[in-house]
């Protein structure tokens, strides 16, 4: 189960990667940015092909050399506005499997990043209590600060 804290009131903190010729965003994009004790939100605009099929076949997502960076740098939490922060080609999900096994909490499938400033803000993705289960909803917003 992972604690409260580790979800809610995070201070926050977008990286736009909107545009960009490659699916895959490696740990250089990260480098320029604090992550430090912060929910990471990766803005690619994806979202917008949020209920279409288009959805479903090569989004973006993040390298397995991301995730250690942002593990190494100590991220409180990391989301994206895309299908899956893995390459779903690549069975042995990297990502997931070095953020989850450092506790770092992943949140998929967000909307509307574009309309958060980079910082200033604080995130929550608070889950219902269940029990066992390895993905679930949550309701995910930001409060400006």
């Amino acid at each position: 189960m992972t604690p409260l804290p580790n979800m809610a009131q995070i201070p926050g903190v977008v990286l736009r990667v909107v545009g960009t010729k490659t699916r895959a965003i490696d740990w250089t994009n990260f480098a320029a940015i604090n992550v430090s004790g912060r929910a990471v939100l990766v803005n690619t605009g994806w979202d917008r092909h949020w209920r279409t099929d288009r959805y479903f076949e090569g989004h973006p997502f993040l390298t397995a050399a991301a995730a250690t960076y942002l593990r190494d740098q100590g991220a409180a939490l990391v989301g994206i506005d895309s299908l899956n922060i893995d390459d779903t080609k690549d069975p042995t999900r990297p990502v997931h499997s070095t953020l989850l096994a450092a506790g770092i909490p992943i949140v998929e499938h967000l909307t509307n990043l574009s309309a958060l400033p980079i910082e200033r803000f604080a995130f929550s993705a608070v889950p219902p209590k269940i029990v066992a289960m390895g993905t679930f909803p949550v309701r995910a917003h930001a409060m400006l600060t």
